[in-house]
């Protein structure tokens, strides 16, 4: 530790801890949100869907706040010791015993049965472009965007002569127009053009943009590839479509039904943070400073006016070189028997909103138990809101509630209400573009669908004793 000056360290993106040479301790949070911080990627506005975003000279629909909703998504989720995991688990409740082709038969009772039709024309071809892959990787997007992009491949022999037709021919090769394959676009890495026509929807988007948008294209550039329409499957060789769960008021691209759920998630990754802090410096802290966000936002501007050719980098480091002495010297003046009398002078004031806008210093109560038990408290609740944004009752995701976890027979009917409930839609979108490939590459067969396979899960004293799940470990 510097023996002139406090030491400063991060505990999290807007607190910090300041070490005084007495051995005492002091918690500050700035309370300042700027670009980089979730509030502000987060915050739901319809600008990044009145507006287009230009990268590479392109139009484009930004994809969130700053264009990057499925990076920040994916940071939340990479910290979050919960998310990912429930995710996962949805996964695996969609995919239940994977995919395979069905007819559907009504039976006597009138109820819609789904009847295994396997065929070795329609296999080959899944087979031929590994759409095991394809499925894996859709899933996958979906479940966390509510969303994904598909690349259809068309065959070329609509480029070839009569000659090279009745070659092909002679040789038992089709000369028919096929869609040859499917692939799949990582959302990262494609956006929707901006439509060109007065009304926004997704329905009058022509073009779909692919290239690295998280690094802005600078490397990859931007490559332009036409909707694909069912109504002309082949007027294009390569041709993409965005397949998505419609999300209510929001124009082209869906909104995840846990987006607002995800501070929920950011929060439970903070307390790990702050309980690694306490255990390896083993110390509490004195007192949490707290001080106004609009007093941030002031200083900003200011050194924005003042330096008007810096980058927004640069004004960042300067606030943060300003809070670092400022900090200093508040935590100077509160330690030590030598300022015994010294006070701090603040100014209060009032936003435009009529918000008392004030400095505060609190005393903390060194008890480290009630702290760490209210800590885990918010990380409880913080499982909790979140598994419920995601969609999955806690008992399939293996979540502690209550002080333990769910029976056997909570399990049982969870998981059957969810199949119930939240599958078949899901999957009607995931496989479209599969089914709707069968159905142009083989009108005779158009019957013949894709999905997923699932068993009928019963109670353990509604199965033969043989096949009961105890017998069978």
């Amino acid at each position: 530790m510097n023996n002139n000056k406090p030491e400063i360290k991060d505990i999290t993106k807007d607190t910090k801890a300041i070490h005084l040479m007495d051995g005492s301790v002091y918690t500050i949070s700035s309370n300042y949100k700027n670009d980089d911080s979730l509030s502000s990627r987060l915050t739901f506005t319809n600008s990044w869907e009145s507006d287009p975003a230009i990268v590479m000279g392109k139009e484009i629909v930004p994809h969130g706040h700053n264009n990057d909703m499925p990076q920040v998504i994916r940071r939340v989720m990479d910290r979050s010791n919960i998310g990912p995991g429930i995710l996962k688990r949805k996964i695996g409740l969609q995919y239940g015993d994977g995919p395979y082709l069905y007819t559907e038969i009504v039976d006597e009772e009138n109820n819609i049965i789904r009847k295994p039709t396997p065929d070795a024309e329609i296999n080959a071809w899944l087979e031929s472009w590994s759409f095991d892959r394809y499925i894996d990787i859709i899933v996958t997007e979906f479940m966390y965007m509510e969303g994904f992009y598909t690349r259809f491949y068309r065959n070329r022999t609509n480029k070839l002569s009569a000659d090279q037709l009745a070659e092909l021919g002679a040789m038992g090769i089709t000369s028919e127009n096929k869609i040859l394959k499917l692939e799949a676009v990582q959302s990262s890495w494609a956006r929707l053009g901006w439509p060109k026509t007065p009304e926004k929807r997704l329905e009058n988007v022509d073009t779909i943009y692919v290239g690295d948008f998280e690094n802005n294209c600078f490397r990859s550039g931007i490559a332009s590839y036409p909707v694909w329409k069912k109504q002309d499957p082949f007027k294009h060789a390569v041709a993409m479509t965005y397949h998505n769960l419609y999300s209510f008021c929001r124009t082209f691209y869906s909104i995840p039904s846990y987006y607002g759920t995800l501070p929920w998630l950011e929060t439970a990754s903070d307390i790990p943070d702050i309980f690694r802090y306490l255990t390896e410096n083993g110390i509490t802290a004195a007192f949490h400073i707290h001080s106004p966000q609009i007093y941030w936002d002031n200083k900003r501007e200011q050194l924005e006016k003042k330096y008007e050719d810096e980058t927004d980098a640069q004004i960042l480091k300067r606030l943060e070189d300003i809070k670092t002495e400022l900090f200093q010297r508040i935590a100077e003046t509160l330690s030590g028997k030598q300022n015994t009398g010294k006070f701090i002078q603040t100014v209060d004031f009032y936003d435009q909103d009529g918000n008392l806008c004030a400095w505060k210093i609190e005393a903390i109560d060194q008890s480290i138990k009630d702290f760490i038990e209210a800590q885990i408290k918010i990380s409880e609740k913080a499982d909790s809101a979140a598994t419920s944004g995601m969609g999955l009752a806690p008992s399939l995701a293996n979540l502690v509630t209550n002080g333990g976890l769910s029976s056997g027979s909570q399990q049982l009917y969870s998981m059957k209400f969810h199949i119930l409930t939240e599958v078949n839609k899901p999957e009607k979108i995931i496989f479209q573009a599969i089914n709707e490939a069968i159905a142009i590459n083989w009108p005779d067969k158009a019957h013949i669908k894709m999905g997923f396979a699932r068993k009928v899960v019963m109670k353990e004293d509604e199965v033969a004793p043989k096949n009961r799940v105890t017998n069978n470990v």
